[in-house]
């Protein structure tokens, strides 16, 4: 049996531009030789001499909001309530509560880097891109969207970069059965500086988050800040993505991951 995994997540990391001003994780390194300290209240008498090589451990304080680094939008996220158009609203799923089966399913690749910085992808996007591939969308599928904003990683204009998902576009994916999809851009719509010139123009409010706000009519998930989507053939791998357990929240941090395996590709 052959297994190959690609990793699909960023880092979480200090000093590499990931989010907006303000919105970065910060992380605290303590290494072996600066722990003593908060080992010895544990062993009353304990001498820093007396640790092996006089090293204590290794440990790391993490300031982070549940949207850094690669992670999973919960339905939440976008809207109070979800699945207005499949016979009522309710309240929005958390990600505590999502369906751990969205989470492992065989995935699809979009490529769309050809669509320039603040683009807003369309439903016959989509539908010229999956006849180009030659892929029908089955339902729980992992639909993710390989944006310039990819190449862009760690740039200053990352935040920026990359083409938005736009509500038809999003609609087009979950009417067919579609509930957890990604992207390597910050976001899944189009980033915030080209809407917000359009929101100027027209005082629109339906341009703004339009690819999230889908959310209200079907509820789903979905992946941002994905990494090395290029990696990726059209089909034919599944994809990994279990969220982190936080009670009640909008999003979990994932380790998202592809896999190859000839087994499940058979089954």
């Amino acid at each position: 049996m052959t297994r190959r995994f690609v990793d699909l997540s960023i880092y979480l990391e200090n000093d590499v531009l990931s989010d907006p001003p303000g919105y970065g994780p910060k992380i605290q390194y303590f290494t072996h030789g600066q722990t003593f300290e908060q080992i010895a209240p544990f062993f009353p008498g304990l001498k820093k001499e007396d640790l092996p090589d006089g090293e204590g451990w290794a440990i790391e304080q993490v300031t982070l909001i549940t949207h850094n680094g690669t992670h999973l939008d919960a339905p939440y996220h976008f809207h109070s309530t979800m699945d207005a158009k499949l016979g009522g609203r309710k309240p929005a799923t958390t990600i505590d509560e999502v369906p751990l089966e969205w989470c492992f399913q065989p995935g699809v690749k979009l490529d769309f880097r050809h669509f320039p910085d603040g683009y807003v992808v369309t439903a016959a996007d989509v539908e010229a891109e999956l006849e180009r591939i030659g892929h029908e969308l089955k339902p729980l599928e992992i639909v993710v969207v390989n944006t310039r904003a990819g190449s862009r990683y760690g740039e200053a204009d990352y935040v920026s970069a990359g083409c938005g998902m736009g509500y038809e576009a999003t609609m087009y994916l979950l009417e067919r059965g579609v509930r957890l999809t990604g992207t390597d851009a910050w976001s899944w719509d189009a980033p915030f500086v080209h809407t917000a010139k359009k929101y100027a123009e027209s005082h629109d409010a339906a341009l703004i988050w339009e690819g999230h706000k889908a959310g209200r009519d079907i509820g789903y998930c979905h992946l941002e800040k994905l990494h090395n989507l290029e990696a990726l053939p059209p089909d034919g791998f599944y994809i990994s993505c279990f969220p982190h357990k936080i009670r009640g929240a909008s999003a979990g941090w994932t380790r998202a991951v592809a896999i190859f395996d000839d087994s499940l590709m058979k089954a």
